[in-house]
């Protein structure tokens, strides 16, 4: 059990049998009446986001999640095949089960998955990953107006929008959550 007080961001919750994870939280302490808990939840199977307040001290029934390390093999039609670390055993993960930062997978890198009864409910990905740009138009030397920006398609086959002076080979830091250009990696 895990009282609303102790809410904090990524905590996974089960509430009428459905896994939940805490996405922001507020305590609420107003002037008159008793203090809640402002949250917004993300359902773990259906992605849907719902805003739901708990009274002050509320008992909720915490999930147990157990996070693995785990290597991408390879991906095809049928998933991202992954290795645990430790075991060596192989899962396949749906890129729904991953969402949007799976364009940014190469083959070898590690990530952290989620499990809840031994089935994987989630994965996370590093925060920026640096990855090689395979096609772009050229840059030019001067080419360096504010703001102004070109896409890039890059080895993973992702497409990101990266500033003028960037050029096919050049090893970028791009941002997971956001698909931001970070910058240049110095070689």
């Amino acid at each position: 059990m895990i009282s609303s007080n102790d809410f904090r961001n990524g905590v996974t919750i089960v509430i009428d049998g459905q896994l939940w994870t805490v996405i922001e939280f507020l305590h609420v302490k107003p002037g008159k009446g008793s203090a809640f808990v402002r949250t917004r939840l993300k359902n773990v199977k259906t992605g849907a986001s719902v805003e739901r307040t708990f009274r002050a001290g509320e008992k909720l029934e915490r999930a147990t999640v157990d996070n693995r390390s785990m290597q991408m093999l390879y991906n095809d039609a049928d998933g991202y095949h992954f290795m645990d670390a430790e075991t060596y055993e192989n899962f396949t993960l749906s890129r729904e089960l991953i969402g949007d930062p799976a364009d940014f997978l190469k083959d070898g890198m590690k990530i952290d998955v989620q499990f809840h009864d031994g089935v994987p409910i989630g994965a996370d990905l590093p925060a920026h990953v640096e990855l090689t740009v395979q096609e772009t138009d050229p840059g030019f030397k001067g080419d360096t107006a504010q703001g102004t920006t070109k896409p890039a398609k890059l080895e993973t086959g992702a497409t990101v929008n990266v500033p003028l002076f960037v050029n096919p080979g050049d090893v970028i830091k791009i941002d997971t959550r956001d698909r931001r250009y970070i910058g240049r990696v110095q070689s």
